[in-house]
């Protein structure tokens, strides 16, 4: 069976959409079985009201490039289609699915998270990962490697594939040399064995070789005029 996931992320006019902020931007990744399949989904959206000056420095999706882009009503059913069925990332989703769901209820539709069938909300993975940490998507990226440096302003689609590539990272998951695989027991049902896929090996230096190291971290001494670094990593 496969397992599709949709990657989520929206740019809006402010913070509350109960105030009348409303979404301008919807951006989409999707993965299937951990891989991203190209088949991503991108809107702009008249939201028919200027965004507030915080927001707009933060997106910069000015009243006028949008003025021309379709009404979230004429969005709303082909992003309704595309997630149908789909298992939802997002970071700190309350925001985005408040703001959807705010979307779909002036419609009359049912809420936007009814066509799903589920949330992971990777904010609060990362805070369960790296308590006490900083967890913005930027930190995270900085954190698995993630290159966001094309990023100069948060735009949806853009910042949808960032947190699909820390979404993976982070769920990666192969912390040891062994892994889980399901094997059909003798009676029928199911059974966890562990395989290992390698032996650890230990090799130890030579005794030729401990003398050239010793040989190594003599000259670092005679060069620092005392003990270099390295032997307090000799000694721990």
């Amino acid at each position: 069976m496969t397992n599709r996931q949709v990657v989520l992320d929206t740019e809006t006019t402010g913070l509350n959409p109960r105030t009348g902020d409303r979404v301008i931007e919807v951006g989409c990744v999707e993965l299937k079985n951990r891989m991203l399949t190209g088949n991503n989904f991108h809107r702009y959206i008249n939201p028919e009201r200027d965004s507030e000056e915080g927001a707009l420095a933060v997106h910069g999706l000015t009243t006028e490039f949008l003025r021309d882009k379709p009404k979230f009503a004429e969005i709303a059913g082909e992003l309704r289609d595309y997630v149908q069925g789909a298992e939802l990332i997002i970071h700190n989703a309350p925001f985005d699915l408040g703001f959807l769901n705010h979307e779909f209820k002036l419609l009359g539709l049912p809420p936007f998270v009814d066509h799903c069938s589920g949330v992971i909300d990777t904010l609060v993975n990362a805070k369960e990962l790296h308590p006490g940490k900083r967890n913005s998507l930027d930190a995270l990226c900085d954190r698995y490697g993630v290159s966001n440096s094309h990023r100069k302003l948060h735009g949806a689609l853009l910042d949808a594939e960032l947190l699909a590539d820390v979404y993976l990272s982070m769920t990666r998951g192969q912390n040891s040399l062994s892994m889980d695989v399901e094997e059909e027991s003798a009676a029928g049902g199911g059974l966890l064995e562990t395989v290992a896929l390698a032996e650890i090996v230990i090799l130890r230096a030579s005794a030729e070789e401990l003398a050239d190291h010793e040989s190594l971290l003599a000259g670092l001494d005679k060069a620092v005029k005392g003990s270099c670094v390295w032997r307090n990593y000799a000694q721990a």
